[in-house]
């Protein structure tokens, strides 16, 4: 299995898909990096030579910020929202949606699935004997 950026990719998918297993690597980056390499799309990440993994490799690397140093600046940016008391950051430190979704339906995945209305969850009634 080819390792690029610290990560081992699938050998059985396209490497157009396989790339997308790297953090920060899309669908859209994906094309734009195998374009320049010109690698073609559909061969499957088994079939790449040795000369195209450290191309691709190299390519990534250098003209990327993936993986660990992309999470670290995610990490330190909603540390500045939250330090700076913006109302982003105030959204993760309380755990609820940031980029203004509506909270009082369909959020519950970010809540916890918390269930506060009378009717969601309830057991059905006994059916009468």
């Amino acid at each position: 299995m080819p390792r690029i950026a610290g990560v081992t990719i699938p050998e059985n998918k396209r490497i157009e898909i396989a790339l997308t297993y790297i953090y920060g690597i899309g669908r859209v980056l994906s094309k734009k990096i195998l374009d320049e390499l010109k690698i073609d799309f559909n061969k499957r990440a088994s079939t790449l030579t040795a000369k195209e993994v450290n191309d691709l490799k190299d390519y990534i690397e250098k003209n990327y910020k993936i993986e660990g140093d992309l999470r670290r600046q995610v990490m330190i940016n909603v540390k500045r929202l939250k330090d700076i008391g913006a109302w982003r950051g105030l959204r993760h430190i309380k755990g609820l949606p940031v980029r203004g979704q509506r909270t009082k339906t369909n959020n519950r995945t970010v809540r916890g699935n918390v269930r506060k209305t009378m009717g969601s969850g309830r057991k059905p009634t006994a059916t009468p004997t």
